[in-house]
């Protein structure tokens, strides 16, 4: 029973970061701004929603999986947005 509230607490966790991230990519001013939420998306939600799955399902292949595709997201989401942002500086230019 309490698995299943802190699952629940964790996906509403992870999806109101999510739905936040969106807001501020929309309402931001600048490019650089739109980067800075774009970049939070990638790593906080992801983490509630990794936990969630991980109380759920556990350390089995799904786990596993889910662990490994958050990392990636982890390691690899700021590489994209600094990559972005340089473009866009560059173009600016």
């Amino acid at each position: 029973m309490i698995v299943n509230v802190l699952v629940d607490v964790l996906l509403a966790a992870g999806s109101i970061s999510e739905l936040l991230c969106c807001v501020g990519v929309l309402v931001a001013a600048t490019t650089y701004d739109r980067l800075h939420y774009s970049g939070a998306a990638s790593t906080v939600g992801a983490f509630c929603f990794l936990a969630a799955l991980l109380l759920r399902e556990g350390f089995g292949q799904f786990g596993f999986d889910a662990i490994a595709a958050v990392m990636i997201l982890f390691v690899f989401g700021p590489l994209v947005v600094h990559v972005t942002a340089r473009a866009a500086r560059a173009h600016g230019r």
